[in-house]
């Protein structure tokens, strides 16, 4: 099941707080008009037919063109996806695209896009969680062109999943993969935002990759955590280094370091206590863990994952200003996206700090850990 399918048989399941307001807004003051007629689509341009070559007498040796050389450097698959191309000569449309195709022949109830739609979807957008600074941008640029204009409640869900999509798409980025051995993976946030259920999935999926995985339980305080992740390692192929409870996790980190040197593993996923970012200590026991993994590689840990719960709302950005002064988060998993919050502080976070968003999670099951889709996430957002 593709992960919008997910998305809308999951999160769809509860009350959306911005569909709901979204179909009130466009109801309060708007009015029954028909259907406008569908447009044609514009035929394709027809290229221009290339004048026939010129009679030839004799047959002549014709010159063959140079190659020119390729100005690209070279590149592996990690660094350079390939995409598939379309099947035929028609321009691709995207997912917001055909949805928004998608007309109904009824009557319809539109609004007109003035200061008082505007102001209200302005704080229905604060309400659902993307902040004042990102929801005053967002409704700016939708009015823009259109103020004064009736919209109906799929097109405004349409505009505001466009402009949503837009925001996301420059932070969907997959987990950098890189050539050195073994690349350590820190995963850090607050207690109970999934981190070892996250590390379990990723590491199960990197394994099935062809990669080969240790995973350090550095959550040496819980010991239900440690027995997780020796379940997931278990299920996945996946040693799983452990310490006694209680232990200092730095060492651990450390001796996990040597242990996946020796090995000549791919990569380290070295699990953190959850953490409140409000505790000095620790944090500081947080930063310790890195300075202590330095001592082996400088370089080290080449990814800090922040684990975010998508419940936590506006505290969430507290979360990554914390934890990126002391842990310099280079990358964002947001998990619980199957619970009643929709996830609209995600689009706040990507707007404010510009961090990549390398995967969601909407469920318990392997592979409900999915690569971030901005306009799929935008879709079900907004439910269009």
């Amino acid at each position: 099941m593709s992960l919008f399918g997910k998305l809308k048989n999951k999160l769809f399941k509860s009350s959306s707080k911005l569909d709901e307001g979204l179909d009130a807004i466009v109801q309060d003051g708007g009015t029954e008009e028909a259907p406008e007629p569908p447009q044609p689509a514009p035929p394709p341009p027809s290229e221009p037919k290339a004048p026939p070559p010129p009679a030839q007498t004799e047959e002549t040796p014709q010159p063959v063109p140079a190659t020119p050389a390729d100005p690209r450097p070279d590149v592996t698959p990690l660094d350079m996806p390939q995409l598939e191309e379309p099947a035929s000569d028609q321009p691709r449309t995207g997912f917001l695209g055909r949805l928004l195709g998608r007309g109904g022949a009824g009557p319809v109830v539109k609004r007109t896009l003035d200061d008082e739609m505007l102001e209200q979807l302005e704080e229905l957008l604060i309400a659902s969680d993307m902040g004042v600074d990102t929801s005053l941008r967002v409704t700016a640029n939708i009015a823009e062109g259109r103020y004064g204009r009736k919209v109906s409640t799929q097109e405004i869900k349409g505009l505001l999943a466009q402009e949503i999509a837009r925001v996301m798409e420059p932070v969907a980025r997959p987990l950098p993969l890189y050539g050195k051995k073994p690349q350590v993976v820190l995963v850090v946030g607050v207690n109970g935002a999934g981190k070892t259920t996250t590390i379990g999935k990723l590491a199960s999926q990197f394994r099935a990759a062809g990669k080969s995985v240790v995973i350090a339980a550095g959550d040496t305080f819980r010991a239900a955590a440690v027995e997780q992740l020796q379940v997931w390692g278990d299920r996945a192929g996946v040693p799983v280094l452990t310490a006694p409870e209680g232990s200092d996790p730095a060492s651990l980190a450390f001796d996990a370091m040597t242990r996946a040197q020796a090995d000549g593993a791919d990569l380290l996923m070295i699990d953190t206590a959850g953490r409140l970012q409000n505790r000095a200590d620790l944090m500081e026991e947080l930063a310790k863990i890195v300075r202590v993994i330095r001592k082996k590689d400088p370089e080290a840990p080449h990814n800090t994952l922040l684990v975010l719960d998508a419940t936590t709302g506006q505290n969430a950005i507290n979360q990554v200003e914390t934890f990126q002064k002391l842990a310099d988060v280079s990358g964002l998993v947001m998990t619980k996206l199957d619970g009643t919050a929709k996830g609209g502080v995600l689009v706040a976070l990507a707007d404010k700090f510009g961090l990549p968003i390398h995967a969601i999670g909407v469920g318990e099951q392997i592979d409900d850990l999915s690569p971030f889709d901005p306009e799929e996430f935008a879709a079900a957002l907004t439910g269009l």
